[in-house]
């Protein structure tokens, strides 16, 4: 948390520094407050003709386990909770697998062009990188540690491509399909409660895409004034069938809304609430097996409520004007979660964009 809050307070004065500059203190017809929150996608549109290039990075901290709303020792985990996968060979009746710590970045490149003034056309592909740190339980019951391992896998994720089609000036609506560019079958070494160290398909969360194409919907409001934004979204993510292992993903749905406020034409501070809904793996895969929560389907997604805050840096004027940059931080409110699962601690999303 240390090394977050420094790297957070680094980047805002960074910002602070640029916003203060004489290259943008020229007040011009950009303002912070043009955007949403930088964790916010697909939140405008843009006239016709009009480019934008950006790049994100999302980091997310996760630790600890959590059945529901509750917190449970790792302990607990290993001697109460049934393993799914108990009558296979060489699998015991609970699980002696427990993931403790994981670590998500991911990195955003998107392009947006406005195809007129009323439909703006994106496109998004990223890149993630994954931790998870485990600890095995030693043999078939009780609480001895035989030791822990990490499986760290990364690679390009799931392409999005979407039209943002204009309602009225201050509504649109997201229209985006999801294509399955990311791999669903990464391998690592793990530590087994034998002692053993083989190489496995990783379990459903360190996989880097759905394998599915999915539908993801959503409609959008935003508006501002002089001193202030505002803004509401609601998305979802449709998976259409199985992949090619024979699952998919849980459909989600999210609702956020934002207020921002103007502390200069060149700055802008926001806070938000986001509310998610996530299902669980619909299907198995065959080749993910073993007694470790990450493995059960039935062990995936949940209820969140997450509050953010955020800051917008904009440049009105001279050589680098259309430059922005936007920096957001989250923290849970409530996880119930369908567990047991790793709680999220933190998130932090940096992006800069360019328009053109």
């Amino acid at each position: 948390m240390n090394s977050f809050i420094k790297a957070g307070a680094s980047l805002a004065a960074i910002g602070c520094a640029l916003a203060a500059s004489p290259a943008l203190a020229d007040e011009g017809h950009i303002n912070a407050l043009d955007h949403a929150p930088i964790g916010v996608m697909g939140d405008h549109r843009h006239g016709e003709g009009e480019w934008m290039v950006s790049y994100r990075l999302m980091h997310m901290d996760m630790g600890g386990v959590q059945i529901g709303t509750d917190s449970v020792s790792p302990d607990t985990v290993v001697t109460t909770v049934p393993n799914r996968f108990f009558g296979n060979p060489g699998q015991p009746s609970t699980l002696r697998i427990v993931p403790t710590d994981m670590r998500m970045d991911m990195h955003m490149a998107g392009l947006m062009y406005g195809l007129s003034d009323q439909v703006t056309l994106m496109v998004m592909a990223n890149y993630w990188s994954k931790e998870m740190d485990h600890i095995t339980y030693q043999g078939g019951m009780g609480t001895t540690q035989l030791g822990t391992f990490r499986t760290s896998p990364a690679g390009f994720g799931d392409t999005k491509v979407s039209a943002l089609i204009g309602l009225t000036d201050t509504v649109h609506l997201n229209a985006g399909v999801s294509i399955p560019t990311g791999s669903t079958e990464k391998t690592d070494d793990i530590l087994t409660p034998m002692g053993g160290n083989p190489t496995v398909r990783l379990p459903y969360p360190m996989q880097l895409g759905s394998g599915t194409f999915d539908l993801e919907p959503g409609i959008t409001w935003r508006d501002q004034n002089d001193l202030f934004g505002w803004g509401a979204q609601v998305k979802g993510t449709i998976r259409l069938g199985d992949n090619d292992n024979g699952y998919s993903q849980g459909d989600r749905a999210m609702a956020t809304a934002w207020l921002a406020a103007s502390v200069a034409p060149a700055v802008a501070l926001s806070a938000r609430v986001q509310a998610e809904t996530v299902g669980r793996v619909d299907g198995i895969d065959p080749a993910i097996m073993g007694p470790v929560q990450t493995a059960n389907p039935d062990f995936q997604g949940g209820e969140s409520v997450t509050g953010l805050v955020g800051v917008n840096f904009a440049a009105t004027g001279g050589a680098l004007e259309g430059w922005r940059l936007g920096i957001e931080a989250g923290l849970p409110i409530v996880q119930d979660l369908n567990g047991p699962q790793m709680p999220t601690d933190y998130t932090l999303t940096v992006g800069v964009q360019k328009s053109f």
